[in-house]
């Protein structure tokens, strides 16, 4: 019997729920992966609460040097030939990642480094920033979620050691048009209340819709970042949404997918610097929703421009309120985009594609030199 090849695996699993942590927790909870190799997971998240995030404390130091401790015993004790980590690309938590990455050269064990999120290029012309980027990026390999985001890690990635793995998610059950509210066209927004996720854009577009006599409803789903309730419900009696708007917490599991099904229309006017490839849309287009985003990372490669949804520009909201009207008053341009974006979902965003094609990039590495 052929011993399978050792993979450890530093990736973010939840809590915190996010992007980068849901991820983590379909590689470790894919058999796939674990038949496939002999596989070692060390969680690197810090922060239990979205609004810790980029946060020095003394419990994340500590859990530092838990991590750097499980990392020896690793390498020690298991000797894995390859590791696939998921980089921080900025902040405190690249430079445990450079420590962490010490570690690995010091052992000769290959890397891959998933990058879920951007900012390499805006720190580039940093003397300080650049030595670090060249020692952690030198002989490793790299996957992002997108083609336009080679450009963020250019300076220091060879494009030959560069692969394109687009986010996939587990498919549903679920049944749309079964529970649709059909009298009153609901405008969903699901993600952590941040700010730079377009929470105020979003309001500020429904005020605009109010004012022209447009009727719909607005649902926001989502933890608390660093706008909370009160401060989500100081805005809506600002903009005096209180009869269109409603904040319905965090949701998961049927309550998550409930949400999504009674929806019309999806909404994510993100300007997030580091934004790169969102899950929550891919999410949506399962759920045949048209979808409003912005032009952030890799979300141009997910929505098709007046096909499956609009782009609209960041922080405008006027543009995002006309885009909203033109879906609101037009059904059969709905129930179009929400078609072709469930099939686009289906042909490129499975959890099916994407786990084949991380064990076709894992084996591509394992067998270089």
């Amino acid at each position: 019997m052929v011993a399978k090849e050792k993979v450890l695996f530093l990736l973010h699993l939840p809590p915190p729920v996010h992007g980068s942590s849901l991820v983590g927790q379909y590689i470790k909870g894919s058999d796939l992966i674990n038949n496939k190799f002999s596989t070692r997971y060390i969680n690197l998240l810090a922060s239990k609460r979205v609004d810790d995030s980029g946060k020095v404390s003394l419990s994340k130091l500590l859990g530092m040097i838990v991590t750097i401790i499980n990392l020896l015993r690793e390498l020690i004790l298991h000797r894995p030939q390859l590791c696939y980590l998921a980089l921080t690309s900025t902040g405190a938590a690249f430079y445990r990642d450079v420590l962490l990455i010490s570690l690995l050269k010091l052992f000769g064990v290959k890397r891959i480094y998933h990058m879920h999120n951007k900012g390499i290029r805006r720190n580039e012309d940093y003397p300080f920033h650049s030595f670090f980027y060249r020692f952690v990026f030198n002989g490793s390999n790299v996957i992002l979620l997108a083609k336009k985001l080679y450009k963020d890690v250019q300076t220091f990635v060879p494009e030959k050691n560069v692969d394109i793995l687009p986010n996939g998610i587990p498919q549903k059950p679920f049944k749309v048009e079964e529970i649709k509210d059909k009298e009153i066209i609901n405008i969903l927004f699901l993600s952590n209340l941040i700010e730079s996720k377009g929470v105020y854009v979003l309001l500020r577009a429904m005020a605009i819709l109010k004012r022209k006599g447009i009727v719909f409803k607005g649902t926001f789903i989502g933890g608390e970042g660093d706008i909370s309730s009160d401060q989500l419900t100081q805005k809506v009696n600002q903009f005096e949404l209180q009869n269109q708007v409603e904040y319905l917490g965090k949701r998961y599991g049927a309550d998550k997918e409930l949400a999504f099904c009674i929806a019309d229309i999806f909404a994510f006017p993100t300007f997030y610097a580091n934004e790169c490839f969102p899950l929550v849309l891919l999410e949506a287009m399962q759920h045949s929703l048209p979808v409003i985003s912005t032009n952030e990372g890799g979300i141009p490669d997910i929505i098709e421009e007046s096909i499956t949804g609009f782009i609209v520009t960041k922080n405008d909201s006027l543009a995002l309120a006309n885009k909203l009207e033109v879906l609101i008053t037009n059904p059969e341009l709905r129930k179009s985009m929400g078609k072709k974006g469930y099939e686009k979902f289906h042909t490129h965003y499975t959890i099916d594609q994407f786990e084949n094609r991380l064990c076709e990039i894992l084996e591509i590495v394992l067998q270089k030199d």
